[in-house]
């Protein structure tokens, strides 16, 4: 009578392993739009709502952008829910998504691996900088966006961090200020874009979470523990120490007596 072998330990570790993990309850959630304004604003509405963790972005070209989030199911589902109402509301849903408990050859190919999760639940929380606001203004050109950035400038009292292309002639210009200070520089830079080209779509997203914080470019850049960006300026010319200079010596300067007496010609007169 033939005996059943027996798996071997690893065929058995493995099995338990992809059990194990098949039954976590964890997902994906993923929101594509057209517009990089558009996702950063779905992004925040995503962490805001629901105890998500965002993973970062995804730039495929043509314009499209996905925001990719990670969670329990039912926190993902409530996420993406509520950001597919905002893309809906602005018209820039292009697709969603809900992955319940994905496979670990699914998370090793795509940006999505857990490292990257890992990453994030370090830096959870509000901003340093949740004081203060986040204008995104795009266009199609990138002459209007230079412009527009110039107009933002000139106009409140922002600072201009960083821009980000993604396919499509779309470009934006990313600005950190107050929130009334990044309002205002939008609507001027708004203004300034239609006249030069196209605009195509702008979001001010207030008061910073940890998690969208640091997946924009301009992270590090405003971070309070970074060194500031050096600025281009002409180099500093040593003044040069005050040297007591000498005055020459005043000359004796002789001069004759009064005479008292008349001149002889006078007296002859």
């Amino acid at each position: 009578m033939s005996q059943i072998q027996k798996p071997t330990n690893e065929f058995t570790s493995k099995q338990q392993s992809r059990g194990k993990y098949r039954y976590s309850d964890s997902a994906l959630g993923l929101i594509s739009t057209e517009s990089f304004p558009a996702i950063v604003g779905i992004a925040d509405q995503m962490l805001k709502s629901s105890e998500v963790i965002l993973v970062g972005y995804e730039k495929i070209g043509g314009g499209y952008c996905t925001a990719i989030v990670r969670g329990k199911v039912a926190d993902v589902r409530l996420a993406v829910e509520e950001g597919a109402r905002m893309a809906e509301r602005i018209g820039q849903l292009v697709s969603k998504l809900v992955i319940p408990r994905p496979m670990p050859n699914l998370e090793a190919i795509f940006p999505i691996g857990s490292y990257l999760v890992e990453m994030a639940q370090q830096k959870q929380g509000y901003s340093k900088l949740s004081n203060r606001a986040i204008g995104l203004l795009e266009t199609r050109g990138f002459p209007a966006m230079v412009g527009a950035a110039d107009a933002m400038l000139k106009s409140a009292d922002v600072q201009l961090a960083s821009y980000e292309t993604i396919g499509a002639g779309l470009c934006t210009a990313i600005i950190r200020g107050s929130v009334a200070n990044v309002a205002v520089a939008i609507e001027a830079g708004m203004h300034e874009a239609e006249r030069i080209g196209e605009l195509n779509s702008l979001m001010i997203v207030p008061r910073l979470l940890e998690d969208l914080e640091h997946t924009l470019p301009v992270a590090e850049y405003w971070r309070e523990d970074s060194e500031p960006i050096p600025v281009l300026l002409r180099k500093k010319v040593k003044a040069k120490q005050k040297q007591v200079i000498a005055l020459p010596e005043l000359e004796t300067i002789r001069i004759a007596p009064k005479q008292t007496e008349k001149p002889k010609e006078l007296e002859s007169l």
